[in-house]
């Protein structure tokens, strides 16, 4: 089931609020730092409610620039919330966070959300994995390098870290996939490959994916295969 939500999230203590038609409204309050406020939406896996002693994987998923506002209904244009309305199953609990429109994704915000997930549900915290599309792709990169140690693994697409390749070190034991279309117009592969090279470097073993003849629309063949989803849920933090 895809439920909205929405909760605003701190970098260092969160205060959130959670609304739609069959949740109570709680409120969490701290001292307030630094606030983010991300609606979501949240679909739980089959047999969750059922397997109340199971612990589930987790998966964020961060959208594009082209889906920023107040409209979760854009999110279902790309991506797991895509595969998810057309009847994919995840076997993890998946969070799909909106930026408002004219912001950028917040790595403190990403984990915070991350972090409240954690809280309020049964999640394996050996099996977190963050991916995201363009925009996303850099929040993906920017989070796993602010928070090295939350993840499992990422998998960035169509994205770049900046300057972030200086940084390298920092993520080289966290299993990467990067994706990237050779004739990307709107975000260069440089971005990817550079970053590929800065991790090999320090001894990482991520792998790089350059589809050739692809524009910006690297993501559809990346979530639609099999073997990248499997790779994905196979990584486990130790």
């Amino acid at each position: 089931m895809i439920r909205p939500l929405f909760t605003s999230l701190l970098a260092l203590t969160m205060t959130a609020s959670l609304s739609a038609a069959e949740l109570t409204p709680q409120t969490f309050a701290g001292e307030v730092s630094l606030k983010v406020g991300y609606s979501y939406l949240l679909t739980l896996p089959e047999g969750y409610e059922t397997d109340t002693a199971k612990k589930w994987p987790l998966l964020v998923f961060l959208h594009g620039a082209g889906e920023r506002g107040s409209d979760l209904e854009l999110l279902k244009k790309h991506g797991p919330p895509k595969l998810m309305a057309a009847g994919k199953k995840f076997e993890a609990i998946v969070v799909c966070p909106q930026v408002p429109t004219a912001n950028i994704w917040n790595e403190h915000g990403v984990k915070a959300l991350t972090d409240e997930i954690i809280r309020t549900h049964r999640v394996d915290t050996s099996r977190l994995y963050l991916t995201g599309i363009s925009m996303g792709g850099f929040g993906t990169w920017d989070t796993a390098l602010a928070y090295p140690d939350t993840y499992a693994a990422i998998a960035p697409i169509c994205g770049g870290a900046g300057v972030g390749f200086v940084m390298a070190e920092r993520i080289k034991d966290l299993p990467c996939w990067i994706f990237h279309g050779d004739k990307d117009g709107a975000v260069s592969v440089d971005f990817s490959t550079r970053m590929h090279s800065a991790l090999q470097k320090v001894g990482s073993s991520a792998k790089l994916t350059i589809y050739p003849g692809v524009g910006h629309d690297s993501w559809t063949q990346t979530y639609n295969n099999e073997e990248f989803w499997n790779w994905l849920f196979a990584q486990k933090k130790p």
